[in-house]
């Protein structure tokens, strides 16, 4: 029985996520989350993992278990700004920043989480434009961002998304690797902010932008022509870890966050209402990594991690 704040997202808003972020008619919507269902799981996870649960993880998590399965897809930032002001009182809480997780929600709101996959940053571009055509060239990502106009390329919203304030930090680390004075307060004045992860690279195909910083599997689930970039601020190295945390920035309420690392991590917080359910999907994640590698992620032999006292259900 649910008691806090129904049976999940609204239909509308959910079918537009569904075409958005995994290409799916309105005809599709409902194969993944029986919103109607009693006895399903509550998601509440980052947006850039939209399409591979919706498309993969979701549809594949009911045909395998007793439960439904219902998710939302924000910023991790306002993933647990929904979970700490009690807006919002999923089964399960993922986010793209590990430490930003346990930093917003332990101890009173979780005290264990479980790394389940890996990303890293990548520049997906338009090729047909003036900006992608140079990188499809080969051209040093950095000069071809430095020549663009205002707006043309795009980042999501820093105060509300890890990959946000990863674009911002990749400008600074970018900066400091080539001895480029002012490159990243340069491109923060320079480019446009999408609040809507799950929406990012719609811009590429409508022809609002020629170039966006995304993370790697975004690209991949939209057959989006990328640039990769270099370990040294991709943040998909964990070798570079120390290197990506001598970057930080402050969001518009106050919260300091330094680089790290592009991992996805997940805990059922403290007033879930159905805990088993919770428990059932996140041991379903570890035990598919497929279903996550299929979609674009990376599932590396540091993966599944635990930090905190997992319950016995999912702990190795």
């Amino acid at each position: 029985m649910r008691s806090h704040d129904g049976n999940g997202t609204d239909p509308t808003s959910r079918r537009e996520l569904l075409a958005t972020a995994g290409g799916l008619t309105a005809g599709l919507v409902g194969t993944a989350g029986c919103l109607g269902a009693t006895d399903e799981v509550r998601v509440l996870a980052a947006g850039s993992l939209a399409s591979a649960f919706e498309n993969g993880v979701g549809p594949a998590f009911e045909s395998d278990a007793e439960f439904g399965y219902a998710g939302e897809y924000y910023g991790t930032n306002a993933v647990l700004r929904l979970v700490v002001d009690g807006t919002k009182h999923p089964d399960v809480v993922i986010g793209a920043d590990a430490a930003l997780l346990r930093d917003r929600l332990y101890p009173d709101h979780a005290d264990w989480d479980v790394t389940f996959a890996a990303n890293e940053v990548v520049i997906a571009y338009a090729p047909e434009t003036a900006l992608g055509e140079r990188l499809a060239a080969g051209e040093p990502w950095y000069d071809v961002f430095a020549d663009a106009d205002e707006g043309e390329i795009a980042i999501s919203d820093p105060d509300v998304d890890p990959l946000g304030y990863r674009a911002l930090l990749l400008f600074e680390l970018a900066e400091r690797e080539h001895g480029l004075e002012g490159f990243r307060t340069a491109m923060a004045d320079r480019v446009a902010h999408v609040a809507d992860e799950p929406r990012l690279l719609a811009g590429l195909e409508n022809g609002d932008r020629a170039c966006v910083v995304a993370y790697r599997n975004m690209a991949v689930e939209r057959d989006a022509a990328v640039r990769r970039l270099d370990d040294a601020y991709n943040f998909g190295s964990r070798a570079n870890a120390d290197r990506y945390a001598r970057a930080s920035y402050t969001t518009e309420r106050g919260h300091t966050v330094t680089g790290s690392p592009v991992v996805y991590n997940a805990t059922i917080p403290a007033d879930a209402d159905d805990p088993d359910a919770g428990r059932a999907f996140v041991s379903f994640l570890l035990e598919n990594e497929g279903l996550l590698t299929d979609h674009g992620l990376r599932v590396d032999d540091a993966i599944p991690q635990f930090h905190g006292d997992p319950p016995e259900e999912i702990a190795p």
